[in-house]
């Protein structure tokens, strides 16, 4: 059964999947049974959208630090792969391979595939939001005391302009998510746009966490 992306009410595709991982967890479960725990969401909602965003950046051109950089800072460095040791394409294959399998429970002739060119019609538009935004972005996370993260501000803009927009936004969200970056109103309403223009829930964009500042100019 195919599922609108309007009707996915949490965050979803990868950048989801970092949420699922952004906090302390005590390893009650393993990093394999939490991501077929979100690709089970929803009945399986869930897993064609992570599929797809990890079959995009694994096919794309993008460094695979540059992977790593974008992972540590979405979850806000608490699930970090090179202290683990895992390279970063290969945490996306196990992700591709865990969706393919709650996938094929309702469709067994499923096979993971090129999901083809991205449309980056709103690709101007993120770009802006993240250049203007970017100074306090970088002062937020490479200074961050318990879980720095450098080099996080081009990595977005890599990901929208040689990836996909709808992601590079969606992965731009969740850090300033993670790590608290303040706005003010106006952003947050011109967020709320575009995720519309992308199709979003309103929950994708804001599920609490954004940190608005209405007095800030």
């Amino acid at each position: 059964m195919a599922h609108e992306r309007q009707d996915i009410w949490v965050d979803f595709g990868l950048s989801g999947l970092t949420k699922w991982f952004h906090g302390p967890w005590g390893g009650e479960a393993t990093p394999r049974e939490i991501v077929m725990a979100a690709a089970d969401w929803g009945s399986g909602a869930y897993a064609p959208t992570l599929a797809e965003d990890a079959l995009r950046l694994l096919q794309s051109p993008l460094p695979t630090r540059v992977i790593g950089i974008l992972w540590y800072a979405a979850t806000g460095g608490n699930y970090d792969l090179d202290r683990l040791g895992i390279d970063s394409r290969a945490w996306l294959h196990e992700i591709v391979d865990a969706c393919a399998e709650r996938i094929r429970q309702d469709d067994s002739s499923f096979t993971p595939d090129s999901p083809g060119p991205a449309p980056n019609a709103l690709r101007d538009e993120v770009l802006a939001e993240i250049r203007a935004l970017g100074p306090d972005m970088d002062a937020a996370t490479s200074t961050h005391p318990h879980h720095p993260a450098p080099d996080v501000v081009p990595a977005l803009e890599q990901v929208v302009t040689q990836v996909d927009a709808d992601l590079g936004f969606r992965l731009f969200l969740r850090v300033m998510k993670a790590y608290r970056v303040p706005i003010d109103e106006s952003r947050y309403d011109r967020y709320h746009e575009l995720g519309e223009r992308f199709g979003y829930n309103e929950f994708v964009v804001d599920d609490g966490d954004l940190y608005v500042r209405p007095d800030m100019n």
